[in-house]
């Protein structure tokens, strides 16, 4: 299950909206301007069930999002979905994956302090005698030239 965000999580001013998350979900998400910058050297690894509740996270994870690694276990992926991504960019991601190839794309996710970060990812279907049974994907410090193009096209495609 996923649950809204709380005011006293939340770290400087934000804004407040609700977002509607695949399976008829909605969350209601606290979201400020403060980026975290990518570390160099770093790489952001979690693994999900077919379903996209999470599995297994690194370390990187757990301190990039700003939740602690019991809340991610269990949690769907999504709780990452920030609100300036369009949801165009989920389908693909999981018609992608589900086809069985690899997708790759530049993220913008949601930390739990409601700052948020760029990512260029990775995502993998894991197979198991010819069936997809989890995935995992494979989080890098994206090129800045390439956030600001996504900055630039992602509101262009709601």
């Amino acid at each position: 299950m996923i649950r809204d965000m709380k005011p006293e999580d939340i770290v400087g001013d934000y804004k407040e909206t609700i977002l509607g998350l695949y399976g008829s979900i909605t969350r209601v998400i606290l979201y400020t301007d403060i980026e975290t910058p990518f570390p160099e050297g770093r790489l952001i690894v979690s693994t999900t069930d077919k379903d996209g509740i999470i599995t297994h996270v690194n370390k990187a994870f757990v301190e990039m999002s700003g939740y602690a690694e019991d809340e991610l276990l269990g949690s769907p992926h999504s709780i990452l979905r920030h609100p300036d991504m369009p949801s165009v960019a989920f389908k693909d991601l999981w018609d992608t994956v589900n086809s069985g190839k690899h997708w790759q794309g530049y993220v913008k996710n949601l930390r739990k302090d409601g700052g948020y970060y760029w990512v260029k990812a990775t995502v993998i279907s894991n197979i198991r005698q010819g069936k997809v049974v989890s995935y995992t994907s494979v989080r890098r410090k994206p090129s800045r030239t390439k956030v600001e193009e996504c900055i630039k096209l992602y509101p262009t495609l709601f």
